[in-house]
């Protein structure tokens, strides 16, 4: 064998090795922003940042806070207008610290406070998959709070000093893999908390009661502590599951942000991971409600609302209000009849409702609106009916809550907040 034989073998090895590594490191690209992809799904990204009829990811969405409305930012990977200047370092202090590129604080309307709890090296996934995508022109003023919420150093770093402390998940060494995977997921990028979570006069987590409920944009986000009257207690794992993967269950049915949820990210999480959030969430702490009795059946406002629920109601839900599994909603011992806050109840009654619809639940039923034929103490009734029938106890509804928002449907509905 000649010397140029050898050399021209040895050259051709070096290229086959070359393009060796080359495919393995595009692979491990490739990996890497897949699961990126995946992450920010599980994070519901798009669902802030994203304007209705907008591109994805450019910004533009409306925030409702108790101090004002915030726009979701543009994260696509525009230099102008997005985060095409951005750095990962940039980034990952936005997710651990809440702290933008420029050195300020962020409003807590962006859940750092959970998604601090995010890994580095899915933080660094999540920026890989974000630096893919079509970089869109799109200026957007976040900041529509008016004064002094506008003011947002001291108003951040005030919230912050009270609120805030970061740091990365640590796993529980005498629970699961399983239950620390679906911790992991329901504290930190699943943000579960940040809507179901109770919040204090400063808009912070109440974390004594984490995800006992609350209310928010005109929804209440319901009890998902295993709680049995008010809570998921009485769904099992796989009834937790169906539920994130399609919007509904034997129970209940999503709706409102909630069906908007289940539509952009749970729909499609796996199957593992989805029972990682459930296996997590039936062993969280419940809360310990106040005993309620049920209203007496001869109660005036029991008996005019069980009146309107046989006329208006039972069609669908059935005059022992069991409902029908995964079409109309089970009303008899469901949690969210029987939540302290009725906001939802009376939302859904007032202006209707359609659920979201899945790749695995593509058809959805409708909630019809009542509040253009029930008067305020009508609809008052017939919730009051609903919440203290077939085993269901809790606080009436009053009329003066409904007239309320009735009235704010209504300002929002005209374009006036």
């Amino acid at each position: 064998m000649t010397v140029r034989t050898l050399t021209s073998l040895a050259a051709a090895a070096c290229m086959i090795s070359a393009i060796a590594a080359r495919s393995g490191e595009d692979n491990q690209a490739f990996e890497k922003i897949e699961r990126g992809r995946y992450l920010a799904v599980v994070g519901d990204c798009i669902g802030c940042h994203t304007a209705p009829g907008g591109k994805p990811f450019a910004g533009g969405a409306a925030l409702e806070t108790p101090f004002g409305t915030l726009l979701g930012p543009n994260i696509t990977p525009d230099v102008a207008t997005g985060v095409g200047s951005w750095s990962e370092e940039d980034f990952w202090r936005t997710l651990h610290e809440g702290v933008g590129k420029n050195g300020a604080r962020l409003y807590p309307a962006m859940p750092y406070p959970a998604y601090t709890k995010v890994t580095r090296q899915d933080a660094s996934a999540i920026w890989a998959y974000l630096r893919t995508l079509e970089p869109v022109r799109n200026e957007v003023r976040a900041n529509q709070l008016e004064f002094p919420f506008n003011l947002r150093s001291p108003a951040t770093s005030t919230w912050d000093l009270i609120n805030f402390r970061p740091g990365v998940f640590q796993s529980d060494p005498t629970k699961s893999e399983t239950w620390n995977r679906g911790a992991y997921l329901v504290e930190g990028l699943g943000h579960c908390g940040t809507c179901h979570t109770p919040k204090n006069i400063t808009g912070g987590d109440r974390d004594r009661e984490a995800l006992q409920g609350a209310l928010l944009q005109d929804w209440y986000a319901p009890d998902v502590t295993p709680d049995l009257r008010t809570g998921i207690g009485s769904w099992s794992t796989e009834e937790i599951v169906r539920y994130l993967k399609t919007g509904a269950n034997s129970f209940d049915i999503a709706s409102g942000p909630m069906a908007e949820v289940v539509e952009n990210s749970t729909s499609h999480m796996t199957e593992a991971d989805l029972f990682a959030i459930a296996t997590y969430l039936k062993d969280s702490a419940a809360g310990n409600p106040t005993a309620v009795t049920a209203l007496s059946a001869e109660d005036r406002r029991m008996i005019a609302g069980k009146a309107i629920y046989e006329d208006r109601c039972a069609p669908c839900h059935d005059s022992g209000g069991a409902g029908i599994a995964t079409l109309f909603p089970r009303l008899a011992n469901a949690p969210l009849v029987q939540a302290t806050d009725p906001t939802s109840l009376i939302r859904v009654v007032l202006i209707g409702n359609r659920a979201g619809a899945t790749a695995a639940a593509p058809t959805a039923p409708a909630m019809p609106p009542f509040g253009w034929n029930l008067s305020d103490q009508e609809i008052a009734d017939v919730l009051t009916y609903v919440r203290n029938a077939w085993g269901n106890a809790t606080q009436p509804v009053q009329a003066a809550d409904v007239a309320k928002l009735r009235d704010r449907l209504q300002r929002k509905a005209a374009g006036g907040g």
